[in-house]
């Protein structure tokens, strides 16, 4: 490994790291609402909780496609963890703005489903889901050489 390497080490274990933290998150919801998508829809995030159930009608085509959705999100995140390619880290970092930004405005205009302690829950849950992008955002961006 060159001093250039070295000195982006940190920075390069940073963003894979950031990278699987958020593949995690959507692993994880993506395979309950696809594989168990009735108790996705009546217990998400914890059982009693049921945000998703005070927003309308159990759907199971339209919570399947969340989950599916979510699964190839975290492909492409996991996939940009492996490589971390430039520009590969940046398109699935912005794939995952793009639906996490309507994601949390959507969710601004429901908080009157739950409680304070549920919106605080949800609305940082889906903040982190836009902070931590926007952040390793700033680990992809491109180094200054000197001279």
């Amino acid at each position: 490994m060159n001093s250039k390497q070295d000195r982006h080490a940190p920075r390069r274990s940073w963003l894979r790291a950031g990278l699987l933290v958020l593949a995690a998150t959507m692993i994880g919801t993506g395979c309950w609402a696809l594989l168990l998508p009735r108790a996705f829809y009546d217990d998400f995030p914890l059982s009693g909780w049921g945000w998703v159930s005070a927003l309308g009608p159990y759907d199971e085509h339209l919570v399947r496609d969340y989950g599916a959705m979510n699964l190839a999100l975290s492909f492409l995140l996991v996939s940009a963890a492996i490589f971390l390619e430039r520009r590969l880290s940046r398109v699935a970092l912005i794939t995952l703005l793009v639906f996490a930004v309507p994601h949390f405005a959507f969710h601004l205009t429901q908080t009157h489903h739950y409680s304070p302690l549920q919106d605080l829950v949800q609305m940082g849950g889906l903040g982190f889901q836009i902070l931590l992008p926007l952040a390793l955002l700033v680990l992809t961006g491109r180094t200054r050489r000197k001279g």
